[in-house]
C-alpha cells in the first residue's frame, strides 16, 4: 500500500526531501534562541553588560530572520510536494480506470470511485503535508530539546521526560479508538456521495413522483451517519486539548518550584531556568502536533487502502503480445460459446450459443428480460470474454485484435447512451474527431435526427446539457446512432436504440441503413417484432441459449417463442418485454 502510494510521488520527489530539510533547518534555529535569550539574562541583564545585551540580541534577529525564511521555503516545498502527490494520484487512478473492462467496474460503485478520487485524495494530501513538515519539526524539535534539556539539568529534564511518557501512552490508548471510527466513516462517505449522485441525475423522476422529501431523509441518514462517527471520533478527541494543558501547566509549576530551589543553591542560573520553561513549551508542543499527526496519519491509512485497491487493480481483458490491427470484414460468428459474469458462477449467463453471420447481413435479436440478449452483442466488441468458446470478428478471434483497433470497428449504440456537456457537433465527433460539418448532417440524416437539429435555435452548435437533458429520449438516441454511424464501422450494433422513437421514425431509420451502408453487419436488439421483421435472420433467445435463428416467415412457422411475440403484439397486446431491462 505504501509502495503504491509513494511511487506516485514521481516528479516531486526533490521537493519532498527539500521540505523536511528546511524544518530541520527552522528547527536548529529555533532551538538556538532560548540559549541566546538565557544568555542575555545572566551575561546581559545580570552582569550589566548593555554590549553583549546587543550583540547578542542582533543574533537573535538575524537566527530568527533565518528561521522565517527557511520556514517559508519549507512550507512551499511541501505544499508543491503533496498538492503534487495528489494531482498524480487522481490522474493515475482515472487512468487506471479507463483500461478496466465492465468486470473490473463491476467491482467498484461509481460513487465509491468519486470518493477514492476527491475525498480519499484530500485525505493523503493532507497526511503527506504534514508527514512532511509537522511530523519532521516536531519530532527533531522534540528530540533536540530534550537533549539540550538535559545538557542544562538533568534533574528537570527528568520532569520533561516523564510528561513525554505520560502523554505518549494517553496518546496511543486515544489513537487507536479513533482509528477504528476513521477507518468506518469514509465507508459512509459512499453512500452520502451515491445519494447525491442518484438524487441530481434522476430528479425530473424524484420531483415527477413527489419523492421529495423521500430523498431528503435518505441524504440525512447518510449524513447523519457519518456525523455520529465523526462525533465518535471528536467526543474521544476532545481529551487530548484538556490532557496537554494540564501536562503543560503541571511542567511548568514543578520547573518553577524546583528551579528555584536550585536558583537558591546556586546550581541553576535565572537565564537557564527561562530556557527549561521555553523548552517545556517547545516539547509539550511538539508532543501535541505528532498526535495530529497520528491522527490524521490514521484517517489517510483507510483513504490509502481504499486508492491502492483502484491503483493496483488489473484489468481483466488485456491485448495479446502481436495483436491484430486490421478487421478484415464485419462477419461475426459464435462457436460453442458460454459465458459468466463471475467465475464460480453455478448458471451461465450464455449457453451452447453457435451461429455465423456474414458481412453485411442485418440480424434481429429479440427475447424476454434476462435472456441475455446484451450479454451476447457485448461479447462481440470484447466488453467481456467467454468463458468457454469463440467470438470470431472478421474471421479471427476477438482475444488476437487489440481492443482498440476491434472496437473502432464495432460500434454500439445502447439504449440508454450518454450524451456529454458540449455541442452537438461535439458529441458527434466521439465517432471521428475529423469529421467534417458534412460528415456530421450525413450521418444525422441516416439516424433521422437531421430534421430536429435543423429546428434547433443554433442548428448543430445548440449546447447539450451534461446527460443530454435538454433533448428528449428519442432525438437522444438517434444523435448516438449518428454518432455512432460516423465511426464508419464494419460492425454495427443497436441495443434497442430505437425504443424511444416512434415505429414510422424506426422503419426510416433502418431502411436509410440497408441503402447507405449495406457492407455493415447489423445486430437490432428490439422488443418489438416489427424492428426486427425486416431482418436477414432473427435471432431468438430464450433464458440465455438459442431458440430460433431464420427469417421472419419461417420463425413464424417453425419457432413457438417467436410466434407468440409476433401473436401477442399484432392483435393488440402491445411490444413484448417494453421498456424491459437486460
Amino acid at each position: 500500500m505504501l509502495k503504491t502510494i509513494a511511487s506516485q510521488i514521481k516528479e516531486f520527489k526533490r521537493d519532498s526531501i527539500l521540505t523536511p530539510l528546511f524544518m530541520l533547518a527552522e528547527v536548529a534555529t529555533e532551538m538556538v534562541i532560548p540559549l541566546l535569550m538565557a544568555s542575555i539574562i545572566d551575561k546581559g541583564v545580570e552582569a550589566g553588560d548593555l554590549g553583549h545585551i546587543q550583540r547578542t540580541g542582533l543574533w537573535m534577529l538575524l537566527i530568527a530572520l533565518v528561521s522565517l525564511i527557511v520556514g517559508v521555503l519549507g512550507a512551499k516545498f511541501g505544499a508543491r510536494a503533496s498538492a503534487g502527490l495528489a494531482r498524480n494520484l487522481r490522474q493515475a487512478m482515472y487512468e487506471n480506470i479507463q483500461t478496466f473492462s465492465f468486470s473490473n467496474i463491476d467491482k467498484f460503485s461509481t460513487s465509491g470511485l468519486i470518493t477514492r478520487l476527491t475525498t480519499d485524495v484530500t485525505n493523503i494530501q493532507n497526511a503527506f503535508m504534514m508527514i512532511l513538515r509537522m511530523c519532521t519539526r516536531a519530532a527533531s524539535s522534540l528530540v533536540v530539546a530534550m537533549v539540550v534539556v538535559f545538557l542544562i539539568s538533568p534533574r528537570l529534564a527528568s520532569v520533561y521526560l516523564g510528561a513525554v511518557v505520560v502523554l505518549g501512552v494517553v496518546m496511543y490508548f486515544i489513537i487507536t479508538k479513533v482509528m477504528v471510527h476513521f477507518k468506518q466513516v469514509f465507508r459512509k462517505y459512499d453512500d452520502l456521495n451515491a445519494s447525491v449522485q442518484e438524487n441530481v441525475s434522476a430528479i425530473r423522476v424524484v420531483k415527477a413522483y413527489v419523492r421529495e422529501e423521500h430523498e431528503t431523509e435518505k441524504f440525512q441518514t447518510a449524513s447523519q451517519n457519518i456525523y455520529q462517527r465523526f462525533l465518535s471520533a471528536e467526543k474521544i478527541m476532545s481529551w487530548v486539548s484538556p490532557l496537554m494543558t494540564a501536562t503543560v501547566y503541571t511542567c511548568i509549576l514543578l520547573i518553577s518550584w524546583l528551579g528555584a530551589h536550585m536558583i537558591v543553591s546556586s546550581t541553576l542560573t535565572t537565564g537557564e531556568l527561562m530556557s527549561l520553561l521555553t523548552y517545556c513549551m517547545n516539547i509539550l508542543m511538539s508532543l501535541m502536533m505528532l498526535s495530529m499527526v497520528f491522527v490524521m496519519i490514521s484517517m489517510s491509512i483507510a483513504s490509502a487502502e481504499r486508492i491502492s485497491e483502484v491503483l493496483n487493480e488489473k484489468p481483466d481483458l488485456s491485448n495479446p503480445e502481436n495483436p491484430v490491427l486490421q478487421v478484415p470484414d464485419g462477419s461475426v460468428a459464435f462457436r460453442d460459446v458460454a459465458f459468466s459474469y463471475k467465475k464460480n458462477a453455478e448458471e451461465p449467463v450464455l449457453k451452447d450459443i453457435t451461429f455465423s453471420v456474414r458481412a453485411g447481413e442485418t440480424i434481429g435479436v429479440i427475447g424476454g428480460t434476462g435472456s441475455a440478449k446484451t450479454s451476447l452483442v457485448n461479447l462481440i466488441s470484447r466488453l467481456y470474454d467467454v468463458t468457454e468458446g469463440q467470438v470470431l470478428v472478421g474471421g479471427r478471434d476477438v482475444r488476437e485484435y487489440d481492443m482498440e483497433a476491434l472496437r473502432n470497428q464495432v460500434s454500439v449504440v445502447l439504449q440508454k447512451n450518454v450524451l456529454f456537456s458540449g455541442t452537438i457537433l461535439d458529441n458527434l465527433r466521439w465517432g471521428d474527431e475529423s469529421a467534417t460539418l458534412e460528415d456530421c448532417v450525413r450521418a444525422c440524416k441516416l439516424a433521422c435526427a437531421d430534421e430536429f437539429i435543423q429546428k434547433m435555435p443554433d442548428g448543430y452548435d445548440t449546447y447539450i446539457e451534461q446527460g443530454g437533458t435538454n433533448v428528449s429520449g428519442g432525438q437522444k438516441q438517434r444523435l448516438c446512432i449518428a454518432r455512432a454511424l460516423l465511426k464508419k464501422p464494419k460492425v454495427l450494433i443497436l441495443d434497442d436504440s430505437t425504443s424511444a422513437v416512434d415505429t414510422a421514425t424506426d422503419a426510416k431509420i433502418r431502411a436509410a441503413f440497408a441503402q447507405e451502408i449495406p457492407n455493415t453487419t447489423k445486430f437490432i436488439i428490439a422488443q418489438r417484432v416489427s424492428s426486427v421483421s425486416g431482418a436477414d435472420r432473427i435471432l431468438v433467445l430464450d433464458n440465455g441459449r438459442i431458440s430460433g435463428f431464420d427469417t421472419h416467415e419461417n420463425l413464424l412457422a417453425s419457432n413457438e417463442i417467436y410466434r407468440d411475440v409476433y401473436q401477442s403484439q399484432t392483435s393488440g397486446g402491445g411490444d413484448f418485454d417494453e421498456g424491459g431491462d437486460d
